[in-house]
């Protein structure tokens, strides 16, 4: 969804952080630096391994060194399912958040924008390698993105961590294995439990869309199997879309339709199907529940209550937040302000709690 025709779609079909193309981010940010850090001989989870590993990312700002050396400024954002770090340049996002005096303004923080693993211009079954590409999950683009904060950046420490979807589920497993290098967490649109129920069953129903479509040819498809990325378009268009917004922008069954249309081809112009499978099946190991009580830095955790995959109704966030030695859950009700699962990209209705966020973890003076 990287079109600007694609518009009236991502307001709506907001389960990836990069499905709305938008202005660009306000004149007061710094422009990003881009880059690619290679990690050498990467291992992964599975077994398999990758003699090169590319991470691209993005930086905003200047790292800053208190008097011991360490870093004390830098901010690491991770995306969601199908974005990359660029999405969060957007207006909505960086203009909100990035400016002049703004919460995390880039003149004062060092920003990193990472792409994870099978996604942007990281590495990628696309690239080449199709379904012989390792089959990477969670704890693996973790890992990967704590080598290039550390080793490709050289930050050894990090004010926050924060991340929306996918990168919200990142943020736990930050939390857990790297608790001691950061300051506050902020997970934005997940759960802390391993994907069950109806969130599994729409994941695996993609899944399989993809895997038996006679045309996927076992990843090795000369062109693409339109079935297939019809059923996943739709899928994700549901998953992450919310009621409201759809009513008050679709009113009509011809809108409704025209829009349907418009979206569909689309997607079928974007994706790549060894690409979607490969992103939505890295969460089938997912589990942080397990050690949640372990984790001892400042967590602001934000979910929406017209979240299609995270809904409110389940209990689990009120459930687990009690298991948090310093954190807080908050809520946010469904208004037709509220975009769905996709509310996390819009900072103008959570930066609040940012605020508060930074200002109860911000570091005692030496």
């Amino acid at each position: 969804m990287r079109s600007e025709v694609r518009l009236a779609a991502a307001l709506l079909a907001a389960f990836l952080i990069g499905a709305a193309p938008g202005s660009r981010a306000a004149p007061d940010v710094p422009a990003a630096l881009e880059g690619s850090y290679v990690i050498p001989n990467f291992h992964f989870v599975s077994g398999e391994s990758l003699p090169e590993l590319r991470i691209h990312y993005l930086t905003l700002g200047k790292v800053h060194r208190n008097a011991q050396g360490h870093v004390d400024n830098a901010v690491l954002i991770l995306h969601g399912t199908g974005g990359r770090g660029k999405n969060f340049m957007r207006e909505r996002f960086a203009g909100v958040l990035f400016g002049k005096d703004q919460l995390l303004d880039a003149h004062r923080y060092f920003i990193i924008l990472p792409d994870g693993i099978g996604h942007g211009d990281s590495s990628k079954p696309s690239d080449g390698l199709r379904a012989h590409f390792p089959h990477y999950e969670y704890a693996d683009m973790v890992a990967a993105q704590h080598t290039l904060v550390t080793a490709g950046l050289g930050v050894d420490h990090l004010r926050l961590v924060m991340g929306t979807s996918m990168g919200c589920m990142h943020t736990w497993l930050w939390a857990e294995r790297y608790g001691s290098e950061i300051d506050a967490l902020m997970p934005l649109a997940c759960l802390p439990v391993p994907i069950a129920g109806r969130n599994r069953v729409w994941r695996k129903l993609l899944i399989e869309a993809i895997r038996s479509d006679k045309d996927w040819q076992d990843g090795e498809y000369k062109s693409e199997p339109t079935a297939a990325l019809r059923t996943a378009a739709s899928l994700l268009l549901i998953a992450g879309s919310a009621p409201l917004e759809m009513q008050h922008d679709l009113p009509t069954r011809d809108a409704a339709d025209e829009f349907a249309d418009k979206f569909m081809q689309l997607e079928l112009d974007e994706l790549d199907a060894n690409d979607v499978l490969y992103q939505v099946d890295a969460s089938r190991n997912y589990d942080p529940e397990a050690q949640l009580d372990q984790i001892s830095a400042p967590v602001m955790w934000i979910n929406s209550a017209d979240d299609f995959i995270n809904p409110p109704e389940l209990g689990i966030a009120e459930r687990e937040v009690k298991r948090l030695k310093n954190g807080r859950f908050v809520l946010i009700p469904a208004s037709e302000r509220t975009h769905g699962h996709g509310t996390h990209s819009w900072p103008a209705l959570w930066q609040e709690y940012l605020k508060e966020l930074l200002e109860r973890s911000a570091p005692s003076p030496r």
